[in-house]
């Protein structure tokens, strides 16, 4: 019994299972290995370029961060199975890219130095309610941002600011200073301006 079409039409027939086989689904059409050495390479110059970038959580990221990490995905795809379109290219970059991820994991939490390399270490860019402009430029983070984080901390503004640390993950965490402190000094600039 055939599908519509009849033998000669453009549908297979059911009892013939060599018909539904695509070769290009299932057939490497690049080496096991170069998939896997592509995506491994792939994976290191992405990872060195998100790091040079500077650090934020993606709740953090503009725009302009997103459509950039969409963008990459999508060029370096063909980087890693080059001409296969094969099911199993696909999934050997994928476990590739998974196993490539729990190493970098594993060294990052065994040696300090690999951790510091790939993830980077808290800079500092609030002391003592003075902006440290050299770190917020290297960062890529403008004062905008920066009053932002402040606010969500429940701190008013830059003077009550004893730390503001961007930390490893992309955070902004913020140290206000004694409130005590500083509505003494308020007390005592209003006494010296009117006495």
């Amino acid at each position: 019994m055939a599908i519509a079409g009849g033998p000669a039409g453009p549908w297979p027939r059911i009892h013939d299972p060599a018909r539904w086989y695509d070769a290009r689904v299932f057939d490497l059409g690049t080496a096991w290995w170069s998939i896997v050495a592509r995506t491994a390479v792939v994976y290191i110059v992405v990872l060195a370029g998100l790091r040079l970038t500077g650090k934020r959580q993606i709740g953090q990221m503009a725009p302009f961060d997103l459509v950039l990490i969409l963008l990459i995905a999508n060029a370096v795809q063909n980087a890693m199975v080059g001409a296969d379109t094969s099911l199993p290219g696909g999934l050997i970059a994928a476990v590739a890219l998974l196993l490539l991820n729990l190493v970098v994991s594993r060294v990052n939490q065994a040696v300090p130095i690999f951790q510091k390399l790939t993830e980077g270490s808290p800079v500092v860019l609030v002391s003592d309610g003075r902006v440290v402009e050299a770190a917020l430029r290297r960062e890529g983070i403008d004062e905008v941002e920066l009053e932002e984080a402040i606010r969500e901390h429940a701190v008013r503004g830059l003077d009550e600011v004893e730390l503001a640390v961007l930390e490893v993950d992309g955070s902004i965490s913020v140290v206000p200073k004694d409130r005590n402190v500083i509505r003494t000094r308020r007390r005592f600039h209003r006494a010296q301006r009117h006495g």
